[in-house]
């Protein structure tokens, strides 16, 4: 197993002694990859995610797999079995500085995604990162400019985009099937146990801890805290907002047209069934509304309901979005149901041509056509900042018990409490603290 000398300093200094050493940033992997007939990517993060980026990617022609890499080195081995010649790592800065890797493939936690996303861009690599994009609004605003600023392509995990089944019904809605879509509910109702509680302990062996928290603050390591469980504790991830239901979050805003930040946010919620050591509420209702100019006609509202204790599902599914026009109702979710009502509720014949069901295979297809130049990314950037950014902002409408006005221009806020929470600190001097 190979590892990069720890640098001093901070990803400034990184970037400077390790990217820009192989020359300009963006020119070489736009080039290669236009050039070459294979595009050699590299996955971050082999936990559940990761395996399945690992599968998809050796489905695909005219890919190499060319690295794999995880601080837990047990996770890297088992990997490492099923990746065919991929090289193994336990640090991923020896992927970034490998001038003949094209694009990376983050499968971290939620508190890694962007620093190594903005880290591999700025080393000149086409990014595919996981959902959410960002552990909060103000990261996610940092990979769209630097996304921008590369010109490299950046693909979000948010897989559903490339489903057929769900773009055509996206379409029906633009074409009018149910007239002015003016309300978009989403939720994600599911049974999580809880996670315990515990004391802080000595991580598993075999398990790089500190370099696992990387930019993160520091704190102890916790058996609960751990493989998974890192997605409800605040410094590491964004609880189930961020984890699952960004995927009917970017669903309902995509149906919904709006292509903005919201301009209010309302939430409620908290810990209504499991009293263990977990940060992120276990309920949530959260609304976010979209004024455009103002007129009537024009605004729209979003809504997201979040119960993770419960079995009993809104359309018989745990996971789905309802839109609602101004001349009747669509259904449709992931799991494949969809349905479509008229005025009055009268059921209406058509449905969307395609698979509703989402793949990453094809998600990782699009991605690969963008850096080839074959059209863009169905889920670029913005498109997954806007969308992460709503699970961030009904997390921090929830823990300050109440709402916000929010700029969709500049991002900001004068609620000073809401404004503490859009960005977060970072472990003082680490070299991928942003």
């Amino acid at each position: 197993m190979s590892t990069f000398p720890v640098p001093t300093g901070t990803r400034r200094t990184f970037l400077k002694t390790s990217a820009l050493a192989a020359g300009t940033l963006a020119a070489p992997a736009i080039s290669r990859a236009a050039a070459s007939e294979k595009i050699r990517v590299a996955v971050i993060g082999t936990g559940g995610q990761g395996k399945a980026h690992i599968r998809s990617w050796l489905s695909h022609d005219n890919v190499e797999l060319a690295a794999i890499c995880d601080v837990d080195a047990n996770r890297l081995a088992e990997a490492a079995a099923s990746a065919g010649n991929a090289r193994p790592f336990e640090d991923l800065r020896t992927i970034l500085d490998d001038p003949d890797i094209d694009a990376v493939s983050i499968a971290t936690p939620d508190h890694w995604h962007t620093p190594a996303a903005l880290l591999a861009l700025d080393a000149g690599k086409h990014v595919y990162v996981e959902k959410p994009c960002s552990h909060n609004v103000r990261e996610g605003r940092m990979l769209v400019e630097a996304a921008k600023r590369t010109g490299l392509v950046v693909q979000h995990g948010t897989q559903t985009r490339s489903s057929e089944g769900h773009q055509h019904a996206v379409q029906m809605l633009r074409e009018g099937i149910i007239g002015d879509v003016l309300v978009a509910r989403a939720w994600d109702v599911q049974f999580r146990g809880p996670i315990g509680k515990t004391s802080p302990g000595e991580p598993p062996a075999g398990f790089n801890y500190d370099q696992w928290v990387g930019p993160a603050p520091m704190q102890p390591f916790r058996s609960n805290c751990h493989h998974y469980t890192w997605h409800w504790w605040y410094n590491f991830g964004t609880g189930d907002a961020g984890n699952d239901g960004v995927h009917e979050l970017d669903i309902a805003r995509w149906g919904l047209g709006v292509d903005t930040q919201p301009s209010r946010v309302t939430a409620v919620g908290g810990k209504y069934v499991h009293d263990d050591d977990q940060q992120f509420p276990d309920t949530m209702t959260a609304i976010f509304e979209y004024p455009g100019d103002g007129q009537v006609g024009n605004r729209r509202q979003l809504i997201y309901e979040m119960r993770l204790w419960s079995t009993n599902y809104p359309e018989n599914v745990d996971n789905g979005v309802e839109f609602l026009g101004t001349k009747g109702r669509m259904f449709l979710s992931k799991r494949g149901k969809f349905s479509l009502y008229g005025p009055r509720n009268a059921r209406l014949d058509q449905k969307p041509e395609g698979s509703l069901a989402a793949s990453v295979a094809a998600h990782q297809a699009n991605f690969l056509d963008a850096i080839r130049g074959n059209g863009k990314p169905v889920a670029d950037a913005k498109t997954a900042h806007l969308s992460a950014s709503l699970a961030h902002l009904g997390n921090v409408a929830t823990r300050i018990g109440g709402s916000f006005e929010f700029d969709p221009a500049s991002e900001s806020t004068p609620d000073a409490a809401a404004a503490r929470l859009l960005g977060r600190e970072y472990r003082d001097g680490h070299w991928a603290a942003l």
